[in-house]
């Protein structure tokens, strides 16, 4: 991993307090709800970001993230690439401070948005799996 990326998720890990959660499901056995659990519990506040649920974690679930009140430091994607850049776009305009798209999850097109407003993004990463590299 070049140490540009190293320092960026470095500094995104450090940073974050709050993390939105697109595409979070409520179902204990898939992926976006474990990694969710694994942040939960290591002191970060998640907000589910899901149309289809009220509630997740024991935190209520928006349909958007327009809809959330407050402050995001970093949205975390768990939904289909093609989707990516409008979630990015959303992102842009609620003033999230970075954006991390999942394993399996690419789009070149959402990450030149987000260079361009000045967010730094991460691409193909979980999240949990970078926390717990680093002992976290």
């Amino acid at each position: 991993m070049d140490s540009r990326l190293e320092d960026v998720i470095g500094r995104i890990l450090a940073e974050t307090k709050t993390v939105a959660v697109v595409g979070l499901s409520d179902r204990p056995d898939r992926p976006s709800h474990d990694v969710a659990r694994y942040l939960q519990k290591r002191g970060y506040r998640i907000i589910p970001v899901n149309p289809n649920v009220r509630e997740v974690l024991g935190e209520p679930s928006y349909g958007s993230l327009a809809e959330i009140p407050g402050a995001v430091d970093l949205v975390d994607v768990f939904r289909k690439p093609e989707f990516v850049p409008g979630i990015a776009s959303e992102a842009i305009r609620i003033g999230a401070k970075s954006f991390w798209m999942q394993e399996g999850i690419v789009s070149e097109r959402a990450r030149k948005e987000l260079a361009a407003a000045g967010i730094p993004v991460v691409m193909d990463r979980c999240v949990k799996k970078e926390l717990a590299r680093r002992g976290r």
